[in-house]
């Protein structure tokens, strides 16, 4: 019923770039609860590392104060987010304290976005 309304599902990525590319863009779809920007572009990403076969993904990231609220949560979040692929079975994300995060980390277009250039 109403098949006219459902979005028309994506081709499932094929090489590893298209793959890491994928989770990126998900990742990119992740707002910090308190700045309005996403958390790849915030700097709070330090590393993804998808299987070969793009089945499983590990995610190393951080916060931008140990004492934020949402620390207990927000990685099950960001692992909720990147389930949603369709090539990942399972996916495993780390919360990481150092190095500590610092504003450098940031994109030139987070930095536009917070007015800080």
């Amino acid at each position: 019923m109403f098949e006219w309304l459902k979005e028309p599902e994506q081709p499932a990525p094929k090489s590893q770039e298209e793959m890491e590319q994928a989770v990126i863009d998900q990742l990119k779809t992740v707002y910090d609860p308190e700045i309005p920007v996403n958390i790849y572009d915030l700097g709070l990403i330090y590393g993804v590392v998808l299987a070969e076969d793009g089945k499983h993904v590990d995610i190393q990231m951080t916060l931008t104060a140990p004492g934020c609220p949402v620390a207990q949560t927000f990685p099950g979040e960001v692992e909720g987010r990147i389930m949603e692929l369709p090539f990942v079975d399972t996916c495993k994300v780390e919360l990481v304290w150092e190095p500590t995060w610092t504003r450098d980390r940031m994109t030139e277009a987070a930095m536009l976005d917070l007015g800080m250039m």
